[in-house]
């Protein structure tokens, strides 16, 4: 082969270029489950360790965080499966996967050592969780989650505002504005699409 017959033209470039950002975005749109997932987890969690302390005696209100450890199991075995469904997956696909795993390898201190900060983790969880959710939203080219990753940041600015005790309803009203609405409107997108 010759390297005229190899070399593609300006218009076969920019086709392959969209084919590929198109087999992306189909791709990431499968993430609306984790979304939706980790939406519920965390509003669940932040609406339960509020009314734990508000309405309660209980000595232990952060043990509702547990019910993230079958969340993560869940998550681990639904990327497993998604993982061997996908025939083919992006330089995007990638880039997005290693991105999600940044955010969770940062936020593993904090988790860590929750108690050292009195477990007033919410504005810098939600300050944080504002740059992957943005990027995504982003590569995706779907506002609605760009909106959700600018709705974390705003939210993490307020919570430093608030109380302790209210810095979780906060969290709850952000992870439904930076998560839920946007999965649903993704899982809605997606099937609308298929």
């Amino acid at each position: 082969m010759n390297q005229e017959s190899d070399s593609l033209s300006p218009h076969q470039s920019l086709d392959l270029i969209q084919s590929m950002i198109r087999q992306a975005q189909g791709n990431m749109s499968n993430n609306s489950f984790y979304f939706i997932l980790w939406g519920w987890v965390v509003v669940i969690a932040n609406l339960g360790m509020y009314s734990m302390i508000k309405y309660t005696e209980f000595q232990y209100p952060h043990y509702v965080w547990l019910i993230a450890i079958p969340a993560w199991i869940v998550t681990m075995v639904y990327g497993s499966r998604q993982g061997r469904k996908q025939r083919r997956t992006s330089h995007l696909d990638k880039i997005n996967m290693w991105l999600w795993i940044g955010f969770g390898v940062c936020l593993l201190p904090f988790i860590v050592f929750i108690t050292k900060v009195n477990y007033n983790i919410n504005p810098i969880i939600l300050i944080i969780t504002s740059l992957p959710t943005f990027v995504t939203g982003v590569m995706l080219r779907f506002k609605p989650l760009i909106w959700g990753g600018i709705s974390f940041y705003v939210f993490g600015i307020i919570c430093f505002l608030m109380s302790p005790i209210d810095q979780f309803l906060i969290g709850a009203i952000a992870i439904a504005c930076g998560y839920l609405i946007p999965g649903y409107l993704l899982k809605a997108t997606k099937e609308k699409n298929v």
